[in-house]
């Protein structure tokens, strides 16, 4: 593709089918279970359509959501919440937040497309509180080595067409690897695709 559509694809296309695709319904029950988890001062990576806004319960002070895409931004700005939402435009490598200014960090389906996961968990770390907690629910390296295999031969080509999306990336070891003790761990297909569906779901502390 030329530049031109290639830009209009990300800029334009690309975050409506990312908000189609996190729309499915099967997703709330795993939005409830993190969400539901967080207290406090919450700071969300990828944000994007504001789709977790409902699940945050009543022990959540405020939320502050950032997403690099403005298009989603724009999606998540027509929600209401009974807390108060501040919306950053900004990368989750580079948070643009105070350090240990936050009581729960929050990440959904999100750290699958950051271009460093890593430096984007090490910096939510940096931004805690001690004894604040990651909560999270992503998809990524299945146990099974079929399964792996045309996740690693499919990754090269779909985080091309998905907003830069990872079929194969080891969310546990990346978590642990960031500073951060697992609390609890769930890891198990969910509904739909294999190479979309091992879910990571879980809670964890920094070291």
């Amino acid at each position: 593709m030329g530049g031109g559509v290639t830009g209009f694809y990300q800029a334009r296309v690309l975050p409506r089918l990312i908000a189609l695709a996190m729309r499915a319904p099967e997703l709330n029950r795993y939005r409830a279970r993190v969400c539901g988890a967080a207290a406090g001062r919450v700071l969300e990576l990828g944000i994007g359509p504001g789709f977790n806004l409902p699940f945050y319960g009543p022990a959540v002070a405020e939320v502050v959501g950032i997403d690099p895409a403005m298009a989603l931004l724009a999606m998540a700005r027509g929600r209401d919440a009974a807390f108060p939402v501040e919306l950053v435009d900004g990368s989750a490598e580079a948070l643009p937040i105070e350090s240990q200014s936050i009581d729960t960090v929050v990440t959904t389906w999100t750290l699958c497309s950051v271009p460093d996961p890593r430096r984007a968990l090490t910096d939510a770390r940096r931004v805690l509180r001690p004894g604040g907690r990651l909560l999270f629910c992503e998809h990524g390296r299945a146990p099974d080595a079929g399964v792996r295999l045309w996740q690693d031969r499919l990754t090269p080509a779909w985080r091309h067409i998905a907003g830069g999306c990872h079929l194969n990336r080891p969310i546990e070891a990346l978590v642990r690897d960031s500073g951060f003790q697992v609390e609890s761990l769930e890891a198990a297909y969910a509904r739909g695709p294999k190479l979309l569906t091992y879910f990571y779901t879980g809670s964890a502390r920094a070291m």
